[in-house]
């Protein structure tokens, strides 16, 4: 049983970002036959991030779990909703979506600062993503901005590759800064498999590309509490889960997205 300290709660509200020690190391073998799965039988959201010319490979998949029986597993059956209850400070856990990133060795595009929440169409205090390496990582870890997910006015969401505004307003959102240019104070993490970041759905955050000689994976886990509620947002969310149904304020509908506590 993953047990978080009193002071493990208050650095995740205050900064937006925790490293969560083997959140998930009996679950490692699991982790990475879903994503060999997942890497074989690509879902219909499936991306490569990178640009002709560019060396390496950047994959990545979500919304997935209901398919991959290893992802599921893991799921229902590990500490993850009792961590983010903990964390959250909700009794209350809804399932949002699974996410698969895999960066192959000497991929040196960095993932882009951003923050996840401006591209979901949930808004709400409580919640919270898990990001937990399948391999060792020293230098293309999650780089989280401290006290981010506190700001006034959301980062600006873009599309990875065109590099472009995700929706047609533009001028709602704060631009997207620079961190290390900036001095913001950046946390980062040496991590082992099975080790997890978890950071709020409005956390800035990014990662360095993977030059070393090894493969990183990494899997995802996003995760709602009780003040979670549906928005509208001015375009097509990301990911869009067309023909949802749902209507601005309502909680997420509870046979899309399982209750996992409470």
């Amino acid at each position: 049983m993953v047990k978080l300290s009193e002071a493990t709660v208050a650095a995740f509200q205050r900064d937006g970002a925790v490293l969560i020690k083997g959140l998930w190391a009996d679950w490692v073998e699991d982790l990475r036959a879903g994503v060999a799965r997942n890497m074989a039988e690509p879902g219909p959201y499936a991306a490569e991030n990178l640009k002709p010319g560019e060396a390496g490979r950047f994959f990545d998949d979500y919304c997935n779990w209901q398919r991959i029986p290893e992802f599921e597993r893991v799921i229902k059956g590990s500490d993850v909703a009792e961590v983010a209850a903990a964390l959250m400070q909700s009794e209350r856990v809804q399932m949002f979506h699974d996410h698969v990133l895999v960066k192959e060795p000497g991929t040196a595009k960095p993932t882009p600062w951003h923050s996840d929440g401006p591209y979901y169409f949930v808004q709400g205090a409580q919640t919270v993503s898990f990001w937990s390496p399948l391999d060792r990582v020293t230098q293309a870890s999650l780089r989280c901005v401290a006290g981010s997910h506190l700001w006034e006015k959301d980062v600006l969401p873009t599309r990875w590759l065109a590099e472009t505004a995700f929706y047609p307003n533009p001028d709602a959102y704060m631009p997207v800064p620079d961190p290390d240019a900036e001095g913001m104070r950046v946390l980062e993490w040496e991590m082992e498999p099975g080790d997890a970041v978890a950071f709020h759905y409005r956390t800035l955050h990014g990662a360095r590309g993977n030059e070393a000689g090894a493969r990183r994976r990494a899997f995802s886990l996003r995760l709602l509490g009780e003040d979670a509620r549906y928005v509208e947002r001015p375009g097509r969310t990301s990911p869009p889960y067309p023909d949802h149904g749902m209507v601005a304020g309502q909680r997420l509908r509870e046979d899309w997205f399982p209750v996992l506590r409470g």
